[in-house]
């Protein structure tokens, strides 16, 4: 068969080629830009009348729309990418003679109260009331090793302590990337469509506590500690970061949280021939040490980061506002500065340590970490000459600057910008 998987770059899409293709059917994916011969020109965006469809659907006989976003960006909406762009390959694949189509939509979505569940509930309505033979499948929350939100949740899983939003009590039963794409690939295989509606999840109920300290356990991590988050702090940060871009929490990712992301299994066991896998599965063995470095990677950068930026900002406002300037004059005299040089170098070197801080936040990279290097090297060589007695200093203030060189020698390592 030739089938169109639309969002075929994306963490679904990926699986679903693989899996069609290993069957032997010819994959036609459906991409932002087509480049290769296997690929159709999309945009979800843009894409938006039956019209837009009718030419890309030529010698198709299954669409599978796997494209989806959990926030909202500039004209990336749900209204757009979730209904209106899905209805109108929907209704030109019915035109088109199409045998079936497939809608990847969400567990939740035909109850759910947020804008992401209305619009993949929009789709589904709209896909019901055409004759084109179909299979709306609504999956819980997809576990895969490059999903975006598998990662968050090991990284999250990987901190030594777990913030549990209202205690973590919230109950997922996450479905395998690649038990989904099987069962796409037996659905649209199959000589009939008797499972027009499937809610798809996994083999292993947890709440969400006992979904980190699974991730945790897979990583080969020891138990984290736990601190319960009242939910009106929840409430607060998601309010906060609704707009924050790749933000993983929103006011609808915490209310959907909240809601649960679990249901029977039975529908699952039946349509995949056997009781699904469940979480505790999922990361084998021997990618333990793997899955926990990726996992560390994602918020040690942060971590590292933020702690320059205090270092960095706080240095500046003590230099420039805090520490008695008489004092500050009277170190640099111990490197011959005096007078309106002493005050230049004073402030010059509390401006350069601000910049230094802001820019660690904001543009981060190899030449900055490069710069950084240089100059607390060049202060640690100029203060351990000029006054000694600080080597020996009980509180080891020069010392205490080769941890931050190695920290910012770990940062240029792994910055892959300039």
């Amino acid at each position: 068969m030739n089938i169109l998987v639309c969002g075929a770059n994306g963490f679904i899409g990926r699986a679903l080629c693989g899996a069609f293709a290993s069957e032997g059917h010819r994959v036609f994916k459906g991409v932002r830009h087509a480049l290769r011969e296997d690929e159709v020109a999309i945009d979800y965006t843009t894409d938006l009348d039956p019209s837009d469809w009718s030419s890309k659907l030529r010698a198709i006989d299954v669409v599978i729309n796997a494209v989806g976003i959990l926030i909202e960006r500039g004209d990336q909406t749900f209204e757009r990418i979730h209904h209106r762009a899905p209805v109108a390959l929907f209704e030109a694949a019915s035109r088109a003679g199409v045998r079936r189509v497939v809608q990847i939509s969400a567990l939740g979505a035909q109850t759910g109260e947020t804008g992401y569940f209305a619009s993949k509930r929009a789709a589904d309505e709209a896909l019901q009331s055409l004759s084109v033979m179909h299979h709306i499948l609504r999956p819980a929350l997809i576990y895969g090793a490059t999903g975006s939100s598998s990662r968050f949740f090991r990284a999250i899983a990987s901190l030594p302590v777990h913030p549990l939003p209202a205690g973590g009590h919230q109950l997922v039963r996450p479905i395998h990337v690649d038990e989904l794409a099987e069962i796409v690939v037996r659905l649209v295989t199959s000589e009939v469509a008797d499972q027009p509606v499937l809610d798809l999840v996994g083999g292993t109920q947890f709440g969400y506590r006992e979904m980190l300290a699974t991730y945790r356990a897979s990583m080969a991590l020891p138990p984290a500690w736990r601190i319960s988050v009242p939910a009106a702090l929840i409430d607060a940060g998601a309010a906060l970061l609704d707009r924050v871009p790749h933000s993983m929490l929103t006011r609808d990712t915490w209310r959907m949280l909240r809601a649960g992301n679990t249901g029977p299994v039975a529908a699952t066991t039946k349509a995949l021939g056997r009781v699904p896998a469940g979480l505790e599965t999922f990361v084998a063995p021997v990618d333990a040490i793997a899955s926990r470095h990726a996992a560390l990677a994602m918020w040690r950068p942060v971590l590292l980061r933020g702690a320059l930026a205090i270092m960095w900002i706080w240095t500046a406002l003590c230099s420039a506002f805090i520490y008695p300037q008489a004092a500050s004059l009277a170190l640099l005299a111990h490197v011959h500065l005096q007078g309106g040089a002493a005050m230049a170098a004073l402030y010059l070197a509390a401006t350069l340590d601000f910049v230094f801080g802001v820019a660690t936040l904001v543009r981060p990279g190899r030449r900055l970490w490069a710069m950084q290097i240089g100059l607390i090297g060049a202060y640690s060589i100029i203060i351990a000459v000029a006054l000694p007695e600080f080597l020996w200093h009980p509180f080891g203030p020069i010392l205490k600057n080769v941890p931050v060189l190695a920290l910012l020698l770990v940062l240029h390592s792994e910055e892959t910008r300039p």
